[in-house]
């Protein structure tokens, strides 16, 4: 039996995403800014996959950016907000954020001035220190809305209302990878100025990402070219994939509450499981509704994280320690922000859910992680 749970590194895309993908590179193949029959048809499919990804974000389809991917979006909102300031600046973050927002930020600490806030056992954001940290001279405050190691979910409402009330003009960025498509945004009801988001995060093609930037917002182009995207992301569209991500913003769309309370019930079933059958584990993950649906972070004492994983591998369950594009890291600044305990530190691993999971494997699952658990404290025993 083969499970994967590591669908907050990327997911499987799902068979109504990949028909798209193969007739658009079959049947519509022209360059969407030639001005031809083929381009314009080409054109209208970008267009229409850009509405359904608006409407994930309630968002008008023209404060919408396709991108490369979530990283890349993060990149240009952020140097766009950033690049060419000059002055006694500060940006408001935490340190529990994504390398692609916590690594651009570092690039700027020479001449502006990062603040970070300070996170509860969970990874949640302290909301009177945001108060006290923005001042006059805060261009950007930039937090993530679903952490995507522990799962928690910022309370962004608030995170906007105190930052716009103590400084009208300090941007918000939202880090919303891992949200999007999962919890409810609205941007009538939460004032931030850009949001990124990616598309093979919900069963789409990898290497295409969005881009939310709220209408009367400018920030400088940090790549230049033909024009494409309003100039925000030029270069000839990914047309496969942003039609592919389109319809995997529809499927999700169409079926939001009953996918969202699937992952739900089985995230608290596997935490359930897991702290009943196997001694000294410790979820740090909340299970309340502050917590993401389909992240479950989870710690074994006595247990090496890497370890268990290659055990899980050969049983053909597939789980992470963390974060991808920090799974080389010999540390692990999210855990360390959240004070945990020591000896439950090394033995962390992540378990993530999909559209692909089911109730059926949890049986194999869990069984799989308490056999793998007891022969490692076995041998670390020796």
């Amino acid at each position: 039996m083969e499970v994967y749970l590591d669908n907050s590194a990327t997911t499987r895309v799902r068979q109504e995403v990949m028909d798209e993908v193969t007739d658009v590179n079959i049947n519509c193949y022209g360059n969407p800014s030639s001005i031809h029959r083929m381009g314009l048809k080409t054109e209208k499919r970008i267009e229409e996959a850009r509405k359904y990804v608006a409407k994930i974000i309630n968002a008008k389809t023209d404060e919408i950016f396709f991108t490369g991917g979530g990283t890349e979006s993060n990149n240009i909102a952020l140097l766009g907000h950033l690049y060419g300031i000059e002055g006694k600046n500060n940006v408001v973050t935490t340190s529990i954020e994504h390398p692609s927002v916590y690594n651009v930020l570092k690039h700027f600490k020479d001449n502006v001035e990062i603040r970070y806030l300070k996170t509860d056992n969970f990874g949640r954001v302290n909301l009177e220190q945001l108060e006290d940290l923005i001042d006059e001279n805060t261009l950007l405050v930039s937090i993530m809305h679903v952490n995507n190691e522990l799962g928690i979910v910022q309370n962004l409402s608030e995170i906007c209302k105190i930052t716009k009330n103590k400084n009208k003009n300090t941007k918000i960025h939202v880090d919303a990878v891992q949200s999007y498509g999962k919890i409810k945004i609205d941007t009538n009801k939460i004032p931030a100025d850009t949001i990124s988001f990616s598309s093979h995060k919900i069963h789409g093609p990898k290497g295409v990402g969005g881009l939310f930037i709220r209408s009367g917002v400018k920030i400088n182009p940090i790549i230049f070219g033909g024009g494409q995207e309003k100039n925000i992301r030029p270069g000839t569209e990914n047309t496969p994939g942003i039609v592919g991500f389109g319809k995997a913003c529809q499927l999700v769309y169409e079926n939001f509450e009953e996918e969202t309370t699937k992952l739900r019930n089985l995230k608290n079933l596997y935490a359930k499981r897991l702290t009943e059958e196997i001694k000294d584990t410790k979820i740090n993950s909340t299970l309340s509704d502050d917590g993401a649906p389909h992240i479950l972070n989870v710690s074994f004492k006595n247990v090496r994280g890497e370890v268990l994983v290659h055990f899980l591998e050969m049983k053909g369950v597939y789980v992470s320690t963390g974060s991808a594009c920090s799974s080389r890291s010999k540390s692990n600044r999210i855990l360390e922000a959240i004070q945990l305990d020591q000896d439950y530190v090394d033995g962390t691993i992540r378990i993530s859910l999909g559209h692909f999971n089911n109730e059926d494997e949890v049986e194999y699952v869990v069984e799989s992680i308490k056999q793998s658990v007891e022969e490692i404290r076995k041998i670390m025993k020796l």
